[in-house]
């Protein structure tokens, strides 16, 4: 709640599982963009020889196959949240293009005209970019500029207080989608 009126990007990191895009939510939920979309991706699935064209979109006739204009991500998230799971694997080619729509608020679709985009970016991962980032897999400005605000989201058995929380929802929601009593 306290960083969903900031502009800054934020960087979500937990093992698998903890609950990562359930914070990105709920920080897109709670601030001014709530209206607009949230759009999440998860940077693991992208296809790296499209990368370019899903991130940031493409013109007609941008490579053999685009027989039409594309929307990319940052287009689709227009004035709401972008959330980038996963953001370890996204290719290195399409990290220095990423930077630069952070720090300058344009992107260019492939073969088309540079346009602004407001997009708040919201990134999660289970690994340790700074591993990465020394490794030569990530690009260190790119961390820095993502790493605005760090969320640590512990695994369950260190919340071991959220457990029977997260039982009534569940069981809850399970009684109400079968038409029975709740327990």
């Amino acid at each position: 709640a306290k960083l969903a009126a900031s502009p800054m990007s934020v960087l979500i990191r937990g093992e698998s599982g903890t609950g990562k895009e359930l914070v990105a939510e709920a920080i897109h939920k709670a601030s001014q963009r709530a209206s607009a979309p949230l759009v999440a991706v998860n940077c693991a699935s992208i296809d790296h020889s499209r990368a370019e064209s899903d991130l940031f979109g493409h013109e007609k006739g941008a490579f053999t196959g685009a027989d039409s204009r594309h929307a990319g991500y940052f287009q689709q998230a227009h004035e709401g949240t972008l959330f980038l799971d996963e953001i370890g694997e996204l290719p290195l080619e399409c990290q220095a293009k990423l930077l630069r729509a952070l720090e300058t608020g344009l992107i260019r679709p492939m073969k088309g005209k540079e346009r602004a985009v407001d997009v708040r970016l919201v990134v999660a991962t289970n690994r340790d970019l700074l591993a990465e980032v020394a490794a030569g897999r990530f690009r260190e400005d790119l961390y820095y500029r993502l790493n605005v605000v760090h969320i640590e989201v512990p695994p369950l058995r260190e919340r071991r207080e959220d457990i029977f929380v997260l039982l009534t929802y569940f069981l809850r929601h399970a009684s109400e989608a079968h038409r029975m009593p709740a327990p």
